[in-house]
């Protein structure tokens, strides 16, 4: 069966890495997955063509960027010329199941695909609507677009909520959650080896966030989170921020500093290693505004972290409160900086990380999700499933 998966970019964010996850690893099923990025050249191409899945894609000639006046100017023209691509795509292709993946590529591709052959029509939401109020005219084609589609996906339950509000019928809807698959976490370097690189001490106590540094990510109230509590956590404490920096790194430096914890918050940037990071930390975090289902959660889970997360989207459908972490509101340091002690002072804090692994292994494994994904695609019909059940 041919998979046509259409997304914004192959930049490192959580949506462009479950993709290359679940794509690779449905290839291995004997599905036939290639994919379209809007914009190409991001980091994760090399990724995507060493799993064997194709990446298609455009990039504007030079001499249309040099006569276009403006920044969007070059993104309508780059719209435009990549709904004609791929819609190219979808005939020289012909793929069975076509996928959209985040707004901009749903309604770019949902649009596309209406002119192109029949294939089965699939959109994955991995984020609540928030974004819908800053963009009404852009929102109301969604909906329409939503009436186009054999199903609707959503990542958590909080997402097929906000789905179901926006008009998708119950027998469009189907509930898919992230999956993780455990054989990533098998350690390449010991714990003190990562914390010598990181020159931390074996005994510190080491907290860690992954999350590109983006407002809504919250690192700004976790840096004034760990300020409130400084005096009271053990005298030699780290935090690792990792993820790529969208732009507010040098202002959280300087908050830190501001508040005197500059030399522990530490700035890693985007990395490779995140498995072995994790396996080198105590606490995982996430502090985020809005989140639809969050694959650092899991992460921070299967390396068997206890977790601080905030009480937004799926957050607290995979954290269990005080079994494996503590969900705290979000936008509330003082909550969440005693969320932080709690879980810091708390000599049976390992359990809450069991636990944790524990809940990837039966509820949110990568087996589950795939099967979830497979059985979608090659149903002759898209199952109903049971609001009551979501809400």
């Amino acid at each position: 069966m041919k998979l046509l998966y259409v997304i914004g970019s192959m930049e490192v964010g959580g949506a462009e890495q479950h993709l290359l996850r679940v794509s690779s690893e449905l290839r291995q099923r004997g599905f036939k997955p290639a994919v379209f990025a809007i914009t190409t050249g991001g980091p994760l191409t090399q990724a995507f063509v060493e799993a064997n899945v194709p990446v298609h894609g455009i990039k504007l000639p030079a001499w249309i960027r040099k006569i276009l006046p403006s920044e969007r100017a070059r993104v309508r023209v780059e719209l435009v010329y990549a709904s004609f691509a791929l819609w190219c795509l979808y005939w020289r292709m012909r793929p069975q199941v076509v996928h959209f993946f985040l707004p901009a590529a749903y309604i770019v591709g949902g649009i596309t695909s209406l002119a192109a052959p029949r294939a089965r029509r699939i959109m994955s939401r991995r984020s609540l609507n928030h974004y819908q109020a800053k963009h009404l005219t852009l929102s109301r084609l969604e909906h329409w677009l939503h009436t186009k589609m054999d199903a609707v996906c959503g990542n958590s339950k909080a997402v097929v909520r906000d789905l179901e509000g926006e008009g998708v019928r119950s027998e469009q809807l189907r509930l898919i959650y992230n999956g993780l698959n455990l054989q990533r976490f098998a350690r390449t370097r010991t714990r003190s080896q990562v914390r010598a690189e990181l020159g931390i001490a074996d005994g510190a106590l080491v907290f860690t966030i992954v999350a590109n540094l983006i407002p809504y990510k919250g690192h700004s109230d976790l840096i004034e989170a760990f300020g409130m509590i400084r005096q009271a956590l053990p005298q030699d404490w780290h935090c690792l921020f990792i993820g790529r920096d969208d732009g507010i790194g040098a202002s959280l430096k300087q908050q830190a500093e501001s508040l005197g914890i500059g030399e522990r918050i530490h700035l890693l940037g985007s990395r490779k290693d995140v498995p072995d990071l994790l396996n080198a930390a105590d606490i995982g975090i996430l502090a985020s505004h809005e989140e639809g289902f969050s694959n650092a959660i899991l992460e921070g889970m299967a390396a068997r972290l206890p977790m601080v997360v905030t009480d937004v989207g799926g957050n607290a459908e995979a954290v269990l409160h005080e079994v494996t972490g503590l969900v705290v509101p979000a936008r509330a340091p003082r909550e969440l900086s005693q969320a932080l002690l709690a879980v810091a002072s708390n000599p049976e804090r390992n359990l809450m990380g069991e636990a944790g692994f524990h809940r990837i292994e039966t509820v949110f494994s990568m087996e589950a999700c795939l099967q979830g994904y497979a059985d979608l695609y090659v149903a002759p019909a898209i199952p109903e499933i049971s609001l009551k059940k979501i809400k």
